[in-house]
């Protein structure tokens, strides 16, 4: 239990995100819920939250990732007030984490394989549950551009005409912006992303830049694990693969 109070922040493999954390060991008053809503035509800049829910194993800590997206914007107001021990005693977890808010930078994502429909009230804000991860070593995936494994079966498309942001690393390897956030940089938006380069502490060797795609850009890692990292301003990125058989 103490490794989670004293961690101020957690890098998670779905979005490659900052949260805040706090632990309880109450038992589970709330039931979920299952229902359906549609998915936005273009979801870039498209503001959303997400909370995890973490249980301690024998093995490793599990995390139940739920997220805003398709239901809601997030609404500040009651973001702001979501209490997260108050949360972890609520749903019997061990540990609640914040996520948010971040901006998607994708325009559409397919998600491959069975589709959750369970959703949850967290504090007035609907979320949908999006997976049950094994979150492995909370420090090791802390540290801001190291790649890491993340099992989720999507397919991220990046329209043609979209201006992309990308981390390039000494080996060459292409990361492309999936989401900023405003955690670390409240003042961080859409049309401020070009002058991005000023406010990373790049390690040497690394590239920070954009361009304008000329066709559509599809990021699949269905058969193989994304590589994920995020930035030290906590905005996530997922690597080019290398071949398109993934």
């Amino acid at each position: 239990m103490q490794r989670f109070r004293s961690l101020a922040i957690f890098l998670l493999g779905i979005t490659g995100v900052l949260v805040t954390v706090s632990c309880s060991s109450g038992t589970s008053t709330q039931a979920p819920t299952t229902s359906t809503s549609t998915a936005a035509p273009d979801m870039r800049d498209l503001r959303y939250c997400e909370v995890l829910l973490v249980s301690l194993s024998e093995a490793q800590p599990i995390a139940s990732v739920y997220n805003t997206y398709p239901l809601n914007d997030c609404p500040e107001s009651k973001w702001s007030a979501l209490d997260p021990k108050a949360l972890a005693t609520q749903f019997g977890a061990t540990v609640a984490m914040l996520n948010g808010p971040r901006h998607w930078m994708i325009n559409h994502v397919e998600k491959v394989g069975d589709k959750t429909s369970e959703k949850a009230d967290f504090g007035g804000i609907e979320m949908y549950k999006q997976a049950t991860v094994p979150i492995g070593s909370l420090v090791d995936q802390a540290r801001p551009y190291s790649p890491y494994p993340v099992s989720r079966s999507t397919i991220f498309t990046y329209n043609a005409g979209t201006e992309i942001f990308q981390l390039t690393s000494p080996d060459g390897s292409v990361f492309v912006m999936q989401s900023f956030s405003q955690q670390k940089d409240p003042s961080l938006t859409l049309s401020s992303l070009p002058s991005l380069a000023t406010k990373l502490e790049l390690p040497a060797g690394w590239k920070f830049g954009s361009r304008f795609l000329t066709e559509d850009l599809k990021i699949v890692t269905v058969k193989n694990p994304a590589q994920v990292l995020q930035d030290n301003l906590g905005n996530s990125y997922s690597m080019v693969p290398a071949t398109t058989d993934n």
